[in-house]
């Protein structure tokens, strides 16, 4: 059978760039798109869309049974400083639609699932630098409870059940196309935007707050090749640590200002801070580099250039 892809949470900051490397991968009449709403965007517009709502499982069901589809990437989530402010919706949403998912797998109605994890995992009594992918985990935000949950139950299901489930943990996510989705680590996105068009940029993280951090292109990439990898190679089936580079606020100002040499930073922490000082602030991802073969392209030098050029040839019109 040929693969046939649903992607659930296509208008999100990752799911907007999926859909489209998926739909040049698999082909446009392979890939169906969906989010809880309709959208005049690329998602929408350039191939088949639904409007399906991830808590609603027999709307899911349906999508998989009308597409006959085989693979389903479950985008849709509440991140982590939105979720603090609705707790209780962010555990539902997060949660449940995993369930739904997982338990069509577990019905044999779809082959493989991927769902993301995140450094969120992880909390203050993990180890911060190079942290290791068998370690503490005590989270303390919402959105990470939620993803170490999930990714104990996406555990259970293939143990279990059989069910084909692959993950990794996203780090912070920098995207020239996307806008920033309530994230933590969203700040490294915005700096970008406010150094073309106001010259100076207010971090609402400290100046020496250490994050680990992934360009956009190689989120995908590492998506992709975790579900095109044969299942033996897949020896983790709770999430994988993934990791490209790491670095604060100033060390960006600084790459910035190679660019634009009167860019100006200064530091506002917010409550993100104290979620930002719970996170690693580098990541050991050995296992998923030997497993399944990983490989980031990017580092804080080449993502700049290529910030730059994309934001303004396709944002900035300059």
């Amino acid at each position: 059978m040929d693969t046939k892809i649903l992607i659930i949470g296509a208008c999100g900051q990752i799911g907007t760039e999926l859909t489209a490397k998926l739909r040049a991968t698999y082909g446009v009449n392979n890939v169906i798109a969906s989010d809880i709403r309709k959208l005049n965007n690329d998602v929408v517009n350039n191939g088949i869309f639904e409007v399906v709502n991830a808590l609603d499982y027999n709307q899911i069901e349906h999508l998989i049974e009308q597409y006959q589809i085989t693979d389903v990437y479950l985008m849709a989530a509440l991140l982590s400083a939105t979720a603090e402010k609705n707790p209780a919706f962010a555990w539902d949403l997060n949660m449940n639609s995993l369930f739904h998912v997982l338990n069509l797998a577990k019905a044999g109605k779809i082959k493989k699932i991927f769902w993301p994890s995140s450094i969120a995992v992880f909390g203050p009594t993990t180890p911060r630098q190079n942290t290791p992918q068998y370690t503490i985990m005590e989270p303390s935000t919402v959105y990470g409870i939620s993803k170490q949950t999930g990714e104990r139950w996406a555990e259970y299901y293939n143990k279990q059940y059989g069910v084909d489930v692959r993950s990794i943990r996203y780090p912070g996510l920098i995207s020239w196309s996307t806008e920033a989705g309530g994230g933590t680590t969203d700040y490294a996105v915005d700096i970008y935007h406010k150094a073309i068009t106001d010259g100076k940029f207010t971090s609402f993280l400290s100046e020496d707050t250490e994050l680990p951090m992934m360009y956009m292109d190689d989120a995908i990439k590492a998506t992709i090749s975790i579900m095109q990898a044969p299942a033996a190679q897949i020896k983790i089936r709770s999430s994988y640590n993934l990791a490209a580079m790491s670095f604060t606020p100033k060390q960006i100002g600084e790459e910035i200002k190679k660019h634009y040499p009167k860019f100006e930073l200064d530091y506002e922490p917010d409550f993100r801070q104290k979620i930002a000082d719970s996170w690693p602030a580098s990541i050991d991802d050995e296992t998923a580099r030997t497993d399944w073969g990983w490989k980031n392209d990017f580092d804080l030098e080449n993502m700049t250039v290529d910030m730059f050029e994309n934001l303004k040839k396709h944002i900035y019109n300059k």
